[in-house]
């Protein structure tokens, strides 16, 4: 059995153990294996635009906002969001959802496999991963403390 068909096995049973509403969920080392390994990989990044501005993204990733900022009433649910993800990735691919820390990308995620996307996963810990003792986020796990590929916006 090759790495991505163990990795994706891995995140079914995380998917099971979790009882989500798509197919698992992949840590960022597994999420980057399987986008190297595979060419029906797509990364998702939820994030909102200023995250990916000044914090950071993956390269390669499709870019489509979870919620956005309206200067009105702050940070909105973007409506326009499934039928951005229907034009840009194939249902067909196995798409990666990630996020700042794995909330949003859970919500992307499961939207995603109620609506024809079979092989949706949540990339755990996200871009930034969680707090450290300092309440710091970047450095405890995550995409960013991983060491992967990620260049600044």
């Amino acid at each position: 059995m090759s790495e991505a068909n163990v990795i994706l096995q891995r995140a079914r049973q995380r998917g099971e153990q979790l009882g989500t509403a798509y197919s698992g969920a992949v840590t960022p080392v597994e999420a980057h294996a399987l986008a190297q390994a595979l060419p029906s990989v797509r990364i998702v990044d939820v994030r909102s635009s200023a995250e990916w501005q000044w914090v950071g993204i993956v390269p390669g990733a499709e870019l489509i906002e979870w919620r956005r900022w309206d200067p009105q009433h702050g940070m909105q649910p973007n409506a326009d969001f499934l039928t951005q993800l229907k034009t840009r990735v194939d249902p067909e691919n196995i798409v990666l959802f990630l996020c700042r820390s794995g909330a949003r990308s859970h919500d992307a995620a499961a939207l995603a496999a109620a609506n024809g996307y079979s092989e949706a996963y949540n990339i755990l810990e996200g871009f930034e991963g969680d707090k450290d003792a300092a309440q710091h986020r970047g450095a405890h796990n995550g995409w960013q403390a991983s060491g992967l590929p990620w260049v600044q916006g």
